[in-house]
């Protein structure tokens, strides 16, 4: 099968694939640089500045398996997975072995899709990760491994027609039919992404149109936009990208409805102009940056408390029984309690156990007075704005 530049294209920016059954299929990097640069540059200095966070090794791996787990639900969620995120979690977090039904079994694999493909790199040389129709099969194997469907095989392309999407998000698409299509298209598109041509439009780009493209040849039965959205993960985090990555899932399954429809309008494009999809793949890029920003100023303000604390019972600004309170309430910075939890509350109840409502209520009131309680609605919280 024969893959010609389409001459039209400013400087040949559409590639474009012969089949069989489903005619000519584009492979585009036309695009609005002026509607995605902006952001792309804004990402690239907030990224240079989150890097610059302190963060212990104990605390990266704890903020790896929150965003991870959390983007298992994202990725997962927009396949029509039922299960909460508390859910995914305990999945997760249990051994394996056994039966399971199939929303289970999906996290389940996605769990060791990410384990194997999405941790950072030991090597900390930044280079191209350069794509091969042997990975993009192993990663569809992996996520959809044990679970019955009717027309997949896993990591094995298909041979039969498929519709993505439906009238309440811009409506149905339906990519090529059969695997006389789908496999020169697959080799057009690895030799494609790997082109000189496509590595200088930069990482994001690569990412985002790898992405898109894998989606618009939806190449397999089941596990296609799990396995789009993992590979752009992988791309990302192989140049040096932690963290983001694999948290973009979790706001593409926030932005469901603008994700559907920002795919319809760059396939629908008679230019093959895909400016929708980086637009958005831009916004998502700058949401999950903010997002582990958040986290990880989070974890610095935890420990400046916890710091703050040890020198406030130093100095006798607070007693001991109340620093153990404190100590006791910093992993739940948001949650409100009551003074009756004092007593009643298996966290609290051993510090207040031989002590009077009257003296609970003093100390209480002596964290307040220094700014260390907040008094809320309902009860009182950690300040964490103690600080300053």
């Amino acid at each position: 099968m024969d893959i010609f530049l389409d001459k039209t294209a400013d400087n040949a920016l559409v590639a474009k694939v012969l089949t069989f059954k489903s005619g000519k299929v584009a492979l585009s990097r036309k695009y609005r640089r002026s509607a995605v640069g902006e952001d792309l540059v804004r990402f690239e200095s907030l990224f240079i500045a989150l890097c610059a966070l302190p963060i212990l090794p104990g605390l990266a791996a704890q903020l790896d398996t929150d965003l991870i787990r959390r983007s298992i639900f994202g990725t997962a969620a927009i396949e029509g997975n039922p299960l909460s995120e508390e859910r995914v979690g305990e999945i997760l977090a249990e051994p394996p072995g056994g039966l399971r039904e199939r929303a289970e079994q999906e996290i389940i694999n996605l769990g060791k899709a990410y384990e194997q493909f999405a941790t950072p790199p030991a090597d900390k040389t930044k280079q191209p990760f350069l794509v091969s129709e042997q990975f993009i099969r192993e990663l569809n194997r992996v996520i959809t491994a044990d679970i019955a469907h009717e027309n997949h095989s896993p990591g094995q392309y298909r041979n039969t027609k498929v519709a993505v999407g439906n009238a309440d998000h811009g409506g149905t698409y339906v990519p090529p039919k059969i695997l006389a299509d789908i496999q020169p298209l697959m080799t057009a598109f690895v030799d494609w992404v790997n082109s000189e041509e496509v590595l200088r439009e930069g990482v994001l780009v690569r990412a985002a149109l790898a992405h898109y493209h894998l989606g618009l040849i939806h190449p397999f039965g089941d596990g296609n936009g799990r396995t789009a959205r993992l590979l752009e993960a992988v791309i990302l985090n192989q140049e040096g990208y932690r963290y983001v990555p694999v948290i973009m899932s979790n706001y593409y399954y926030k932005s469901i409805d603008e994700y559907f429809f920002a795919f319809r309008e760059a396939e629908k494009s008679v230019e093959y102009d895909i400016t929708a999809f980086l637009a958005f793949f831009a916004r998502i890029l700058m949401s999950s940056l903010l997002d582990v920003q958040e986290r990880i100023h989070f974890y610095i303000r935890l420990f400046a408390l916890r710091d703050f604390y040890r020198h406030s019972l130093e100095v006798r600004d607070v007693t001991r029984r109340q620093y153990d309170l404190l100590q006791i309430l910093l992993p739940n910075l948001g949650k409100e309690f009551t003074l009756k939890d004092l007593h009643l509350d298996p966290q609290f109840a051993p510090l207040y156990r031989q002590v009077s409502v009257k003296t609970a209520r003093r100390d209480l009131e002596r964290m307040v007075n220094r700014t260390l309680l907040i008094r809320g609605e309902k009860g009182y919280r950690l300040n964490p704005f103690a600080l300053g």
